[in-house]
């Protein structure tokens, strides 16, 4: 009974497959006129939409700030003589 069912399927699932394939033909050339197209619609402004700057965190410089480095330019003058 088992084996009678099986092949029941077996002949079903290979008719269904034998229905022929498909054969899909595309166009080997199309050819797009942009100027005969026309868009329909408004043309507007964004108006208020806009984007406001992020706010930057301003950091303190940790360095002290020195006026003049000149004792240690008259070091490394003394360093390359």
């Amino acid at each position: 009974m088992k084996f009678l069912i099986v092949c029941a399927l077996m002949l079903s699932f290979n008719a269904y497959s034998r229905k022929g394939k498909v054969n899909y033909q595309y166009k080997k050339h199309e050819v797009f006129d942009f100027d005969a197209l026309d868009v329909a619609g408004d043309a507007s402004s964004p108006g208020d939409l806009s984007i406001s700057p992020r706010f930057r965190k301003k950091f303190r410089n940790k360095i002290p700030e020195r006026k003049n480095f000149n004792k240690e330019m008259k070091r490394a003058l003394d360093s390359v003589r």
